[in-house]
């Protein structure tokens, strides 16, 4: 049996309020993606809250959908639709996320993982190691050249959804606002997180420590909107 009880806090960005649980049993979750990047969000998060999320059995192995949405929630759905058929009776989550910058009018968007794809910056077959973060970021910076400091305002927006045996039970959503940099600071994080600026602490996002991060991030804010909903 479970027992929860749950206490508003304000995310800002989140649809809902985290809530306080106590419970005899531990709850696993599968998630949809190869990133190492996110799962490290998702276990950090998961675990404060005695939840276990662990990558998809056998995902390598999986073709993987055609990403055709164009919005985060369409992509986040049809995934974790998809690939909770492979995994029968278990839950499985699947998150959409990315950067919109308002000088660009909400690009990169749904592309913010093929941004410098898109811009036909790939790795040659010889590379040494997997370059996607750079191009993408050199991207950024090219099509925000010049443009001013007050103009540069931008978002990180996640949204998680849940599905078992094919059918969509929980969506949630957070975001976190900031401003790209010219050029990048800080060694950790991925993606765009050296160029993504918080003024309320004066440093980027891959400049903060992981659990700073996942407390004002839009993942982080995405998961915290997301308990609740499973423990309701």
């Amino acid at each position: 049996m479970l027992m929860y009880r749950l206490k508003p806090l304000p995310f800002i960005g989140a649809r809902t309020t985290i809530g306080y649980y106590t419970r005899n049993m531990n709850l696993r979750i599968y998630a949809a993606t190869t990133s190492q990047g996110k799962l490290r969000d998702f276990r950090t998060a998961a675990q404060a809250h005695s939840l276990k999320i662990e990558p998809l059995p056998g995902l390598g192995t999986i073709a993987a959908p055609e990403e055709d949405g164009d919005t985060f929630c369409a992509n986040a759905t049809l995934k974790a639709v998809y690939y909770s058929r492979f995994a029968p009776g278990q839950l499985v989550v699947a998150d959409d996320s990315g950067l919109e910058v308002d000088a660009l009018g909400g690009a990169p968007g749904v592309r913010s993982a093929r941004f410098g794809a898109d811009a036909g910056l790939v790795d040659s077959p010889d590379a040494a190691g997997d370059n996607t973060d750079v191009w993408n970021n050199i991207v950024l910076l090219q099509r925000l050249a010049g443009v001013p400091a007050a103009g540069r305002t931008a978002r990180y927006r996640c949204v998680l959804v849940t599905a078992r045996d094919g059918v969509t039970l929980e969506t949630a959503e957070g975001s976190v606002e900031g401003v790209i940099l010219e050029e990048p600071r800080g060694t950790g994080g991925f993606g765009y997180d050296p160029l993504f600026y918080l003024p309320a602490l004066g440093k980027t996002m891959a400049e903060i420590d992981l659990e700073t991060k996942l407390s004002l991030s839009h993942r982080g804010r995405a998961i915290a909107a997301l308990l609740p909903m499973l423990f309701a």
